[in-house]
């Protein structure tokens, strides 16, 4: 027979719900980004809401937030109750210009690396990446050409 919905989930349980390990929920909880009670043996306790805020911080890493940013969105989330749908939306709207960013610069770099792994270039003077003279590096370290978001590139070689 199952817990009632209101109990607490030991770190076993909740770890497994999540699909994280149960070193995983030390390590967010000495992050400060979720919290436990502890029973009268000193075990963690998790309220449900756990399973939502631990859902959030893997799907926040799998699109590339970091955990500092994470905590701070988590950080205007009351700790006592579950949030509400609007406290959640909330933290949504304030990413909606990151994410589409890193969508838009996901989407180019996609259409970059096709183009140029199929392109089968006949000359240099119609590559995107073609760098002579390393006229890149004027733009700063990094992977300049496949990361711009426009799909021409930044000046004629």
């Amino acid at each position: 027979m199952s817990a009632p919905l209101d109990a607490e989930l030991g770190i076993g349980e909740a770890a497994m719900r999540a699909g994280v390990s149960t070193a995983t929920m030390r390590f967010y909880e000495d992050k400060g980004l979720i919290a436990s009670n502890r029973s009268a043996s000193g075990q963690r306790r998790y309220a449900r809401d756990v399973l939502r805020r631990l859902a959030f911080i893997r799907a926040a890493q799998s699109v590339g937030l970091d955990l500092a940013e994470i905590a701070d969105a988590l950080s205007h989330l009351p700790t006592d109750r579950a949030p509400t749908t609007e406290e959640w939306a909330e933290i949504a709207e304030t990413w909606r210009p990151r994410l589409d960013a890193a969508i838009a610069t996901m989407e180019a770099m996609r259409d970059k690396l096709s183009q140029c792994i199929g392109c089968g270039c006949q000359t240099l003077d119609s590559c995107q990446i073609f760098n002579p003279d390393d006229k890149a590096s004027e733009d700063g370290p990094g992977t300049n050409f496949l990361m711009q978001k426009a799909s021409k590139p930044k000046r004629s070689s």
